[in-house]
């Protein structure tokens, strides 16, 4: 009887549950955040988790090797395979379909895995960041551009996997980086996998990407021509602009994120 009763219980539950919670179920939301300063921790993030969480999305917020902890640890590969791990374990806890959240770095990140692996049901891209042909062909970014020589020479001459410090910008700051060549390469060479621009067009055509850009973010007035311009044409693919910044963007985002995921992962 008592085993009767639970069963009639859940059922209720069930029953009585919001069906916007019960269809998120099955959603698996991957966020990869931005480079140092960023990480998990990020406040602005942490806001737009929570509500993915609320509506019943199973959420994973990993620290990536590109956060203030871990700056920047390896190759980009490795990156990769560290979000293969993360997107299986999503679908081991029963996320039968898979969206990623990138905010800055985060952004290049998602498109990459995308374009490599394919196996995922949309991309959200908020505040994206990172930008190796920028870094390249830029004259006030030039300080980029001559560790990229620098790290290419070092490769041609066999000692691409000494460690050297080399130099990032990130939103206007310097800052330096000690990688091999080779790993750093990986993140900053202009024709690789960790540009925007590389990336965008071998998204495959059936996943849909949002891109949200704040009104005083930096790149806002250049990512269309950067990559969205270079995405697969989709129906659900977005391009919007919001007031915020790039660090607030994530969290003024947040509710029409969570809309989007809804449209496209609706069965």
């Amino acid at each position: 009887m008592h085993r009767r009763r639970l069963l009639r219980l859940l059922g209720a539950l069930i029953a009585a549950a919001p069906l916007s919670v019960l269809a998120q179920a099955d959603i698996g939301v991957l966020m990869l955040h931005g480079k140092n300063p960023g990480g998990p921790q990020d406040p602005n993030f942490g806001v737009l988790k929570t509500r993915l969480e609320s509506e019943g999305m199973s959420v994973l917020m990993p620290d990536m090797p590109w956060s203030r902890h871990r700056y920047i640890d390896g190759h980009w590969d490795q990156a990769m395979a560290e979000i293969a791990a993360h997107v299986k374990m999503l679908r081991e806890r029963g996320a039968r379909k898979i969206v990623l959240v990138g905010h800055s770095m985060g952004c290049p990140a998602t498109l990459s895995f995308a374009a490599r692996a394919g196996d995922v049901q949309g991309l959200v891209l908020l505040a994206p960041g990172h930008i190796p042909r920028g870094y390249y062909n830029f004259p006030a970014l030039r300080r980029v551009r001559e560790s990229i020589d620098e790290a290419r020479a070092l490769v041609a001459r066999g000692q691409g996997d000494r460690k050297e410090r080399f130099n990032d910008i990130n939103q206007g700051t310097a800052q330096p980086v000690v990688m091999t060549a080779r790993d750093y390469l990986s993140y900053f060479d202009p024709e690789s996998d960790a540009d925007m621009g590389v990336t965008a067009p071998r998204v495959p055509a059936t996943t849909p990407a949002l891109v949200v850009l704040g009104d005083k973010d930096p790149l806002q007035a250049m990512a269309r021509a950067y990559f969205f311009d270079r995405l697969p044409a989709h129906p659900d693919t977005r391009f919007l602009q919001i007031r915020a910044d790039h660090l607030s963007t994530p969290r003024e985002a947040r509710d029409v994120t969570v809309e989007w995921i809804r449209r496209i992962t609706a069965p």
